[in-house]
């Protein structure tokens, strides 16, 4: 095991430290001060206006900067994904040769994500990035380090204990003991890893003797987890003994990861008589932890929805008066004569067809509208938004649409996988650099006890306001959020686009989706009174 957050908040506090008088810093100064108190959360907020205000000034150094710090934040909150996100956003506003040791600090940052998402190959490549920019030896044989580590986790012991012996080899780095004995103690570990039977006792303690008299407590929680998993079989008692070390280092560092890797160890190697009361402490810190995690994921998102939001309607405030009127005025003319030339068109068109459509026609309609052209679309979305999407990948998103048109005639449902990852992934995929997409509460347990024909309608049901929401709205940022409460599911569904102005307009995505929600015996409701966009509430029960 190895810690890496005293590295990761050595960052944070170095990149926040910049000095620059020409420029309005008062956000930024604000989080540097709740970073410096420890208060992450408001620290995130903070960067993340401050991140707004470099953007409007032109000064993108900073901006960058603002966002690799709440990628960090992130990152120590266990939002892996969405600090994987901001980590990669923040790169575009970098210059390599003017703000390298962010860069640095990113890399490092994002190697870290991809290592705890167990994507070892990606952590070994960001790692590397981050030595390359790093400005000084000892960041850059930290990076190192960490790479070693990644390519020991993903079965690479070789390439691992090779890049160890290169660190060692460094002159001199006997004179800085925390980044030796650090590379002293991994190295011995991932060798005993690698075969059971090498003797990494002397080793093991050496490093700890090191970190002992450095008083370095981060570097004993890993030695003191090293030795227990060493004398595990060796003597268990032995072993017992390190790891009680490790839960009291955990609890003076204020660490809960490393309390529960502490207390798992403990549980295992305990009389059966006194697991009872620390897989008591175990489950309640675990329970905690996991509380904690999720509301500040739902935190930062929306924060960061809220935060663009509100970017948007200051910029138009700033418009001129009579402009702004005038383009209104204008719009709405034009819109006023297109939606009448349209509705003219279509009705000369429908009165030109049947005038009764058989009841299994209309059936089939429907679904091939749901199945075929809503999953087309959203084939050609992804296509359009993501620039890595492959040529299988596609394949495979167009053969399930071919599969599931096939199946219209047989009324074949089915899931493949988690329902709570295929909508975040329905909503995700039309995300792009015109429109943001959020969503939150969208945890496995929302879907427990839903039938899979429920499912089924509520994942058409999102499918069409998301594809109207491509088509019509022209939003720039939309959010979904879910929540249950009394067997009650509810759906919220917010975007910043056009709205609907007069009265409400089925047309027939919009009229499929009462249909849906009135055939689970749910209600829907879209609330056009708010200042900008489209609100639109939905539930349903769960059986």
């Amino acid at each position: 095991m190895k810690k890496l957050i005293p590295f990761l908040l050595l960052l944070i506090i170095s990149s926040c430290n910049k000095n620059n008088t020409k420029i309005d810093r008062t956000e930024y100064d604000k989080a540097y001060g709740f970073l410096k108190n420890s208060q992450k959360d408001s620290a995130f907020k903070y960067f993340n206006k401050a991140k707004d205000d470099f953007i409007s000034q032109e000064n993108f150094s900073y901006a960058g900067s603002c966002l690799v710090n709440m990628a960090i934040i992130q990152n120590d909150y266990g939002d892996y994904y969405g600090s994987q996100e901001t980590g990669l956003s923040a790169i575009k506003y970098l210059n390599e040769k003017e703000d390298s040791y962010e860069l640095s600090s990113n890399y490092n940052s994002l190697g870290i994500t991809f290592q705890n998402l167990k994507e070892y190959n990606k952590a070994t490549q960001y790692y590397s990035l981050a030595a390359k920019f790093s400005q000084n030896a000892t960041d850059s044989l930290t990076h190192l380090n960490n790479k070693a580590v990644a390519f020991s986790y993903s079965k690479k012991f070789d390439s691992a204990i090779s890049l160890f012996n290169k660190i060692l080899n460094y002159p001199n780095l006997k004179k800085q003991p925390i980044l030796y004995s650090k590379v002293y103690d991994n190295q011995a570990y991932f060798k005993f890893l690698q075969d059971k039977n090498y003797n990494a006792e002397n080793e093991l303690l050496g490093a700890l003797k090191i970190r002992d008299s450095i008083n370095d407590n981060w570097g004993l929680i890993a030695s003191y987890s090293h030795l227990t998993e060493y004398f595990e079989s060796k003597n268990p008692q032995k072993a017992l003994s390190y790891a009680n070390n490790m839960l009291h280092f955990a609890l003076i560092n204020k660490s809960p990861d490393d309390r529960l890797n502490a207390l798992k160890k403990i549980i295992f190697l305990e009389n059966p008589q006194n697991t009872k009361t620390y897989f008591k402490k175990y489950q309640a810190l675990a329970d905690s932890l996991q509380t904690s995690r999720n509301k500040s994921k739902n935190q930062f998102a929306f924060e960061r929805y809220d935060s663009e939001k509100l970017k948007r309607e200051n910029l138009e405030k700033d418009n001129n008066i009579l402009k702004l009127l005038v383009g209104v005025a204008t719009l709405i003319v034009v819109i006023i004569f297109t939606v009448v030339g349209y509705r003219r068109r279509q009705l000369k068109l429908k009165q030109e067809k049947e005038l009764e459509v058989k009841n299994t026609q209309l059936k089939m309609s429907k679904k091939v509208h749901d199945v075929v052209a809503n999953g087309i679309y959203q084939v050609m979305t992804k296509i359009e938004n993501q620039e890595d999407f492959n040529r299988d990948m596609a394949l495979d998103e167009l053969e399930f649409v071919y599969e599931k048109s096939r199946d219209i005639s047989y009324d074949k449902t089915g899931e493949q996988k988690e329902f709570s990852k295929i909508i975040s992934e329905l909503i995700a995929s039309f995300n792009n650099n015109t429109v943001k997409t959020f969503t939150a509460g969208n945890s496995p347990a929302i879907w427990e006890s839903v039938s899979p024909t429920v499912k089924e309608e509520i994942y058409q049901l999102v499918r069409e306001l998301m594809v109207n929401m491509k088509k019509h709205s022209q939003a720039s940022h939309v959010a979904v959020k879910f929540e249950k409460a009394n067997n009650i599911v509810d759906i919220q569904y917010k975007d910043n686009g056009v709205g609907i102005s007069g009265d409400l307009i089925y047309n027939n995505g919009l009229r499929n989706a009462a249909s849906r929600i009135e055939a689970i015996n749910g209600t829907i409701t879209f609330d056009t009174k708010i200042e900008k966009g489209l609100k639109v509430n939905l539930s349903f029960p769960v059986s």
